[in-house]
C-alpha cells in the first residue's frame, strides 16, 4: 500500500529534474492513483486513432501547456477534459522528474489521488479506453523489460510493462518507473533505477 505522506514528503524534499529543451513543447500529465478495494491502482488511458500524436498508445491523462497556466493546472485541466475528473476531486501529492519524448515534448508528471469509484466520462475524440492497473502487477518483474533509445544527443532507458494484452511503454513507461521507485522503494522491479 502506498504511504501517501511519505511519498508527498519525498517528492517535496528531493531535487526534481527540470528540463528545458529548445523547440520542445511543454506538457503535463497526471499519474492518477486509485484505491480499489483497499489496493493501489493506476489509471491509464488508451488514446484513439484520431489524435495527432501517440495514436492508440497507453498514456496518462495530460497534454500540452496552454498560455498562462501552470503545469499542475495543465495536468488537472487535461484530466478533466479526457476522463471527467475535475481538479477539485484530485489530491495532488507532487511532481516527478521531467522527461523528454522523441516527438518533441517535455512532460512534467504530477502524482495525484483520484476517488474511486468514479463516474469517468471519456473524451470520445481523445480516449478510446480506460485501464485500471493494480500496482502489484506493475511491481512484478516478470512483466518488465527495458531497452535504451538514443535520439539526437540524448539517450534514455525505455521500460516496457507487458500487462495482459497491453504494453505500457515509452514516456508512460518511464513515468511509471519513476513513480514505482519513489512510491514503493525496494519493491520496484528495476531496483529503484531512474
Amino acid at each position: 500500500m502506498l504511504n501517501v505522506d511519505a511519498l508527498r514528503k519525498n517528492l517535496a524534499a528531493r531535487r526534481r529534474a527540470e528540463l528545458t529543451i529548445e523547440g520542445f513543447t511543454r506538457s503535463a500529465v497526471l499519474v492518477p492513483v486509485l484505491s480499489v478495494e483497499g489496493k493501489d491502482h493506476l489509471l491509464f488511458t488508451r488514446r484513439t486513432q484520431t489524435v495527432e500524436h501517440h495514436k492508440g498508445q497507453i498514456s496518462f491523462p495530460g497534454g500540452r501547456l496552454d498560455d498562462g497556466e501552470s503545469l499542475a493546472d495543465c495536468a488537472l485541466r487535461e484530466t478533466h477534459e479526457e476522463v471527467g475528473v475535475p481538479a477539485a476531486a484530485v489530491r495532488l501529492l507532487g511532481a516527478l522528474d521531467d522527461i523528454w519524448t522523441p516527438t518533441g515534448y517535455v512532460v512534467t508528471p504530477f502524482v495525484g489521488l483520484v476517488p474511486y469509484p468514479w463516474d469517468f466520462r471519456l473524451s470520445a475524440a481523445e480516449i478510446e479506453q480506460l485501464l485500471i492497473v493494480p500496482v502489484s502487477d506493475l511491481l512484478d518483474p516478470s512483466i518488465y523489460e527495458e531497452t535504451q533509445i538514443d535520439y539526437q544527443d540524448r539517450s534514455a532507458i525505455v521500460p516496457y510493462y507487458h500487462w495482459g494484452e497491453h504494453t505500457i511503454w515509452g514516456a508512460t513507461g518511464r513515468i511509471v518507473r519513476q513513480f514505482l521507485a519513489l512510491g514503493y522503494p525496494g519493491k520496484d522491479p528495476t531496483c529503484g533505477a531512474s
